[in-house]
């Protein structure tokens, strides 16, 4: 092979991965109130991000305007191919097709069974096949260790199987980036530290990006990322765990 083979091959290996979360000195509001501003935030494909901070210090605020729930007040921001400055209202379904989101309270529909769940959100996304709709929540159930649960309905699932079946959701289209919103809050330790496990190995699978957002350290020391931290109207990378408390 030739030096320049080689090098040509070094240059490709070292090549940064796609970049799938940016904002560029992003203003976010909500009705009408400025709750951060100045927010410049990368993330990469493969890439685990924790987003830390005090209640009301905009962390849900970020993770809305990503969704394009909130507007973007002022500066730029591109989730998954998308411009959230110049995104329209009828396009917004095809961005969040591209996003898993996970809620700390799970969000399922309480009158639909597990399968059911998972069924209304690949119809809602523009699946068509009822054949290739049941595989695929067999599929993802069967990823996060549910895949005998899926005639149950929600009521009968422990907090922890009910998180569970969040995941599996928020994977069922193969998202290109995965946003949770204090995953583990309403969890008690052992059940969050099952849940995490989880988490984790299907991110090194499948190498989402994923923005966490967390008020728990120990999350962040156990499961090591980049960690942002929301304070004072705007959000900075952490440099040392000192100079933050929650």
């Amino acid at each position: 092979m030739s030096e320049n083979t080689i090098q040509d091959t070094l240059d490709i290996q070292q090549e940064p991965a796609p970049v799938l979360v940016e904002m560029s000195e992003a203003v976010i509001a909500n009705d009408g109130n400025i709750i951060l501003a100045d927010v410049d935030i990368t993330i990469r494909k493969g890439e685990f991000v924790y987003l830390l901070g005090k209640v009301g210090s905009g962390k849900s605020s970020i993770i809305k305007t990503l969704i394009a729930e909130l507007p973007l007040k002022k500066g730029e921001a591109a989730v998954a191919g998308y411009s959230l400055r110049k995104i329209k209202r009828r396009h917004i379904p095809f961005l969040r097709r591209k996003l898993g989101v996970i809620f700390q309270d799970f969000q399922l529909l309480m009158d639909r069974s597990v399968e059911d769940n998972l069924l209304f959100v690949l119809e809602a996304t523009g699946w068509k096949k009822r054949s290739q709709m049941a595989a695929r929540a067999r599929e993802v159930l069967a990823m996060v260790g549910l895949e005998d649960k899926a005639g149950k309905m929600p009521h009968q699932l422990s907090g922890g199987e009910q998180q569970r079946v969040a995941i599996a959701r928020a994977f069922l289209n193969n998202p290109q980036v995965i946003l949770a919103d204090e995953p583990t809050g309403n969890l008690d330790e052992e059940t969050a530290t099952d849940i995490m496990n989880l988490f984790m190995k299907i991110h090194a699978e499948q190498q989402p990006a994923v923005l966490m957002v967390t008020h728990n350290r120990e999350l962040y020391k156990r499961y090591p990322g980049r960690v942002l931290i929301c304070e004072e109207g705007s959000v900075r990378e952490m440099v040392q765990e000192i100079d933050f408390e929650i």
